[in-house]
């Protein structure tokens, strides 16, 4: 069974669509991160997977339910845009307020367990206002898990965060799945960091879901390239052009690509009295993956 299973999903703005005809697979357990540029219909589909929009058309399946089904509805957490708290009142009251709103009825027990998971036990008394971002962050994830959802559902929650902020972030999403039982739909910018937990991945543009796989299968499409260093930069680049084909210059780095033979590319240098200074063997990473995907589909 599948957390989220959407099919040809539309919604439009003014004749404009903003989803068109989506397609998209979450499995049970996953971190599934959900990339795309700004107004390609990320927080649109996850506003329609909330219920916060209704379809033009299509289809919502929550665990192999209707979206709108009451018992499926009430195992799906969200944090989109913000958290909607009270400046004035402190961490515990805003979340004491979510939960009686959930008619939660444990709500002091259920308060400490989110604390908990969003490692904030300590900060429960302070004001709302008087918390950072990374914290705010947090508090959104916090009221979000009440009630202890098996879908959680989340639109930029790293973006604006200092390094440390997205490290606890991180910490705090992987721990969700493997420790809670829970489904993670996150959207992020930043490519770099979500690399680092996400376990599935969705491209979407201008709507329409372009690109969906594993980590594992990311990871097996990425190309490999050698990067290095040398002191005759134009000279070696222009003889590693000729023997491997494609090779750059990328940030003061030679990099040939689609060739993982450090030592046939450095013989080769060698040979034609080019010394390596540096050399390592590397694949593309996520972002660099988004962008010659978006850079292909332009060309089209």
């Amino acid at each position: 069974m599948n957390a989220i299973e959407i099919r040809n999903l539309s919604k439009s703005f003014r004749g404009m669509y903003a989803v068109d005809n989506l397609n998209m697979t979450v499995p049970v357990g996953a971190i599934y991160g959900f990339i795309g540029e700004n107004g390609s219909g990320k927080s649109t589909t996850e506003k329609l997977i909330c219920g916060h929009l209704v379809p033009d058309g299509g289809e919502i399946k929550l665990f192999g339910k209707d979206y709108s089904d009451a018992g499926v509805r009430a195992r799906v957490g969200a944090l989109i845009e913000s958290a909607g708290c009270f400046p004035n009142s402190s961490v515990r009251a805003n979340l004491m307020m979510q939960a009686l709103n959930l008619g939660i009825t444990n709500r002091e027990e259920e308060i400490n367990r989110v604390l908990k998971i969003v490692r904030m036990e300590d900060s429960a008394k302070i004001k709302f206002k008087s918390c950072s971002l990374g914290m705010k962050q947090r508090i959104g994830i916090a009221m979000a898990l009440l009630g202890n959802p098996a879908l959680l559902i989340l639109d930029e929650p790293i973006n604006g965060l200092d390094t440390d902020g997205m490290r606890i972030m991180r910490e705090i999403l992987v721990d969700i799945t493997q420790n809670y039982n829970c489904t993670v739909l996150i959207s992020s910018h930043i490519l770099g960091e979500l690399e680092k937990i996400a376990t599935h991945y969705g491209i979407i543009r201008q709507g329409k879901l372009i690109q969906e796989m594993s980590a594992q299968e990311m990871d097996a499409r990425s190309r490999v390239f050698v990067s290095l260093k040398t002191k005759d930069t134009n000279g070696a680049l222009a003889l590693l052009k000729r023997k491997f084909g494609n090779a750059k210059l990328e940030e003061d780095y030679i990099r040939v690509y689609d060739v993982d033979d450090t030592e046939a590319i450095v013989k080769h240098l060698l040979d034609n009295g080019h010394k390596v200074s540096e050399i390592a063997k590397n694949k593309v990473g996520l972002e660099e993956y988004y962008i010659d995907l978006m850079s292909k589909k332009e060309d089209k």
